[in-house]
């Protein structure tokens, strides 16, 4: 069976553009993916189509109305079953990671509503939102971008979206460490050269140095994830040994 994906927006055709490609693309094409992109502004009931209105209290900027939000997600209950998770892409969210991803993957219906503006009627969150979700602390112009991020990165671990399971094991962050880096042809290539290791046909030594280059990589950039990192017992020597 396939995930389920809603995405409810004002701008449809920005989040199927970015859904019409790639790893996304290709799952969707093979059945993998039935994302469903909803037009808010076709549940409104007014001709000019209205989704937002001023603030009560006044103050700067518009606020997306409840009205056609309630009316989208009775139509998607009806039509498309009860989702597991509905979320709230906003800057007020738990914060988005390869563990929430994973958690994710195991739903099989994840319905997202993207704000605009100054964001949606609170009741919206009251009466619909499972949990808040933000990509990182900075201000977009609304939740699509993080939308078609939730997406790609949860759909990259649904079974058959990726062809190579062992692409998805090595990624960063699966194991709270930093990806090692990678090479390809040509072996040389204005005067740089890919590490002998890499060309030596060696595969016990290709994959101590990979696990040794991501340690390392993590430990320069992002030192932070080492404590909840998954390290076997060889890992944790060489990490002892790299503060010695």
């Amino acid at each position: 069976m396939a995930m389920k994906f809603d995405v409810i927006t004002i701008f449809p055709r920005m989040v199927e553009a970015g859904l019409a490609e790639g790893v996304v693309g290709r799952a969707r094409t093979a059945g993998l993916l039935d994302i469903v992109v909803h037009n808010l502004r076709d549940f409104t009931t007014d001709k000019h189509h209205v989704v937002d209105d001023v603030p009560f209290g006044g103050g700067p900027g518009m606020v997306m109305k409840p009205e056609p939000f309630f009316a989208a997600l009775s139509a998607i209950r009806e039509r498309r079953g009860d989702p597991d998770a509905v979320i709230l892409l906003s800057p007020a969210g738990e914060r988005f990671s390869q563990d929430g991803a994973k958690r994710l993957a195991g739903h099989r219906h994840i319905v997202l509503l993207c704000g605009r503006y100054e964001g949606i009627d609170e009741r919206v969150r009251d009466a619909f939102a499972t949990e808040e979700m933000s990509i990182g602390d900075y201000v977009l112009s609304g939740g699509e971008i993080p939308a078609l991020a939730v997406i790609d990165a949860t759909a990259r671990l649904v079974p058959g979206v990726v062809g190579d399971d062992s692409s998805v094991e090595g990624d960063s962050f699966t194991r709270g460490l930093l990806d090692y880096p990678h090479y390809t042809r040509p072996a040389e290539f204005e005067g740089r050269r890919v590490p002998d290791v890499l060309l030596s046909g060696h595969h016990a030594e290709i994959r101590r140095w990979r696990r040794e280059m991501a340690l390392q990589r993590t430990i320069d950039r992002r030192p932070d994830l080492l404590a909840g990192a998954e390290l076997d017992a060889d890992e944790r020597e060489w990490l002892k040994r790299s503060k010695s």
